[in-house]
């Protein structure tokens, strides 16, 4: 596991990992486009990208993450429970991105910090292009 903040993040092209991602987006715009879909992520975003998904961003203006990287939902058994908050495909859909609100997202980063206290266990390769 591993935490990637990105203050900000710029324009990305097209890219798919061999790992998970959770991106929260702490403010700024941007255009994500998930799997060929334009999504507009502003502060409060959050997006739940798979080992096989393909993304990027564009049109970013101050757009300031935070991205988890895991491996596997097992990875987050110190938080009990979390693998069923995590989204999953039902009848061919896929809950990508969701919004919360600013107390949610509080919660979120003081989950992100217990979730720091947990990393530096594995080493994630980098991202690669399409």
């Amino acid at each position: 596991m591993a935490i990637e903040p990105r203050l900000p993040q710029a324009d990305f092209p097209e890219h798919h990992h061999d790992f998970h991602e959770i991106v929260i987006v702490e403010h700024g715009t941007g255009i994500h486009v998930f799997n060929g879909q334009p999504y507009t992520i502003t502060g409060g975003t959050v997006c739940f990208v798979r080992d096989h998904d393909r993304h990027l961003y564009e049109h970013t203006d101050n757009l300031c993450l935070t991205n988890v990287l895991y491996r596997s939902p097992d990875r987050f058994q110190f938080l009990a429970g979390l693998n069923q908050l995590l989204p999953q495909e039902q009848d061919g859909q896929y809950p990508s991105h969701w919004r919360v609100n600013h107390s949610v997202l509080q919660q979120v980063r003081q989950l992100v910090a217990q979730m720091e206290q947990q990393e530096g266990e594995n080493d994630l390769p980098s991202t690669r292009q399409s």
